[in-house]
């Protein structure tokens, strides 16, 4: 898996979505059920930063602040800058293969934590696109590869666990339906679903 190529065309076309977001647009709620659409691109600002951060900081004794990011009157120009700092942070030299603790959860070779925020780009693309009413069509190599990672983790059962349970969907879904549903997303989302997706993150999707 060429996670580095992966992660790039992901975080891409996340990006291109958040381009359309208008101002207008930040108070509409998204299928991550408690945050506004503002609370969402906050918290992806928030990650982006953080795991840039953590490539840097002692995986033991990490001070990073994972919900640090904000929001001025340009938040896609913020989105945007968050990005390239990731970007720019794990095209250091040796960062894949260095110690990063991703949030309370562990600590990770930088390899494995891209991988998490891949993950996560492709979902919040998808949770992006939804709230504004967007076009969103990955590569279908993305959500496949996404769903594999997240396949080799049992499906949430019971609404406790940082998922809501899973989305029963048909087996001939897309593998983007099939990865949302995982997630506990109704991939026809804001049509009324079993129950809302959780908004809790652990630099994988919320």
């Amino acid at each position: 898996m060429d996670i580095e190529n992966l992660h790039r065309r992901a975080m891409q076309g996340t990006g291109q979505v958040i381009a359309e977001v208008g101002p207008e647009q930040l108070r509409l709620p998204t299928p991550c059920a408690d945050w506004t659409l503002h609370g969402l691109l906050r918290h992806m600002v928030s990650e982006n930063l953080a795991f840039a951060r953590a490539t840097t900081a002692d995986p033991e004794g990490s001070d990073v602040d994972w919900d640090a990011g904000r929001l001025g009157a340009a938040p896609a120009e913020d989105y945007r800058r968050s990005a390239a700092e990731f970007s720019t942070a794990f095209a250091a030299e040796g960062v894949l293969d260095r110690q990063v603790r991703v949030r309370e959860f562990g600590v990770f070779p930088g390899r494995v934590a891209l991988v998490f925020h891949f993950v996560d780009m492709v979902v919040h693309g998808w949770d992006v696109a939804r709230t504004i009413g967007s076009r969103y069509e990955p590569d279908e190599e993305l959500p496949a590869t996404a769903l594999e990672i997240m396949r080799a983790n049992p499906p949430a059962q019971d609404g406790t666990g940082v998922f809501a349970p899973m989305v029963e969907v048909p087996e001939s879904a897309s593998a983007l339906d099939k990865l949302v549903a995982y997630l506990g997303r109704n991939p026809t989302w804001p049509a009324e679903a079993p129950g809302p997706a959780r908004a809790a993150s652990y630099g994988m999707a919320g």
